[in-house]
């Protein structure tokens, strides 16, 4: 078996100190493997928001150790987590982040704007047209429907071809028809070889995933393979 793309082990992240001091995550392992889909459930307030802040390197873990791809996260400085996040990690969000004043392909493009990269409309094109906008590049957001916005959104994680696709809450806001059909896409994204983290507090969402998750007060839990 190779390497995990993702290894957790004894992860937590308290905020506060003495009496006060919230364990947000405590004491979390976990590995994902090259490939793997895993879903992490939990309601609000479980500590899921925080552990994909961590596993996006968008956060420090207060105490344990976060390899990613064989390297040791928690020795990184800002420039290489910059660096990490903008190469190697394709993010989702459940409020799409996309800017209004620009078209579909530019807001695809962005995170090659970070790497100089002179074929960024090519490959923002072909990113939209992977995910069935090829003929909306020039449309602005507020000119598509929710569930094309996360389309976008989706294509902007592909374009950087990255070891990983973190997802949350990415149905959140839409109605069951586009949420069905953005879970379809991961679905298809899996099956081409991604590894996706999906962050829900939805079961039947989280049932797309090969493995899931629970957390609990800060604590993961296996749940039940889909």
């Amino acid at each position: 078996m190779s390497a995990p793309l993702i290894d957790i082990r004894g992860v937590s992240k308290i905020y506060g100190r003495g009496d006060v001091a919230v364990r947000a995550v405590d004491g979390v392992t976990i590995r994902v493997q090259p490939g793997e889909f895993v879903a992490v459930m939990g309601a609000s307030g479980s500590g899921k928001s925080t552990l994909m802040n961590i596993v996006g390197c968008l956060d420090n873990p207060t105490d344990g150790q976060y390899r990613f791809a064989g390297e040791a996260v928690e020795t990184m400085n800002e420039r290489e987590l910059a660096a990490v996040r903008n190469r190697r990690i394709g993010f989702v969000f459940q409020q799409f982040q996309l800017l209004s004043a620009m078209s579909a392909w530019r807001n695809v493009e962005l995170p090659l704007l970070y790497r100089a990269a002179t074929d960024r409309r090519r490959l923002a094109v072909a990113a939209l047209e992977s995910v069935g906008l090829g003929d909306r590049v020039d449309h602005r957001p507020t000119e598509l429907s929710g569930g094309q916005q996360q389309r976008v959104a989706i294509a902007r994680a592909l374009v950087t071809n990255p070891d990983l696709i973190l997802a949350d809450e990415p149905t959140g806001n839409l109605d069951s028809t586009s949420s069905g059909e953005i879970l379809d896409m991961l679905k298809r994204l899996h099956a081409a070889g991604r590894t996706i983290v999906l962050i829900t507090h939805d079961e039947q969402v989280a049932s797309v995933a090969s493995r899931r998750f629970l957390m609990k007060d800060g604590r993961l839990h296996e749940a039940v393979a889909a």
